[in-house]
């Protein structure tokens, strides 16, 4: 009985200590996806007439917060839903990373806003210190503007209580 007993002990004791090393060695390898999409209504979020954009290039950069320069790079290309997967590397806890979009596969929709306020790249958060028990990390859609509007988004607008000038 002394015997089993010291097994059992001896058993769960490598077990824990397996799974300490495997949280303090565990692998720093993070997952990004998102969607890039052709705004076909140019309204700088996601309706129902927009396209997915299969072919896109995205690229994720990751900053220093201090001077900026680059720390990390990696580009990727959607698949036919417009999805892009990243495989990241390491922490990046003391560091700014967004996905930027980089090319548009699709000609009539090449258009990034100009306007400064609003976002052209997806910030994300890429640490094990945040509370997410996943790897992977969900970045916002992306999105091209198509330089002139479908026909259709006029009633696409309306349905959201939305005017091309702003709400109804």
């Amino acid at each position: 009985m002394a015997k089993s007993l010291k097994a059992i002990v001896f058993l769960a004791s490598a077990l824990c200590f397996l799974s300490l090393l495997g949280a303090v060695c565990g692998d720093d390898r993070f997952f990004v996806e998102g969607k890039v999409y052709c705004d076909t209504c140019r309204t700088q979020f996601i309706t129902k007439v927009s396209k997915d954009m299969a072919g896109a290039k995205v690229r994720l950069e990751c900053r220093d917060r201090e001077g900026g320069a680059i720390t990390y790079s990696i580009e990727g290309v959607t698949d036919n839903t417009g999805t892009y997967r990243l495989p990241v590397d390491g922490e990046h806890e003391e560091e700014i990373c967004e996905i930027v979009l980089v090319k548009s596969s699709q000609p009539g929709c090449e258009e990034v806003s100009n306007d400064p306020f609003l976002r052209k790249s997806a910030r994300i958060s890429l640490t094990k210190n945040n509370g997410m028990a996943t790897p992977v990390r969900q970045a916002n859609p992306l999105g091209y503007m198509k330089k002139e509007p479908l026909a259709e988004c006029a009633e696409v607008l309306k349905e959201l209580g939305m005017t091309a000038f702003g709400l109804a």
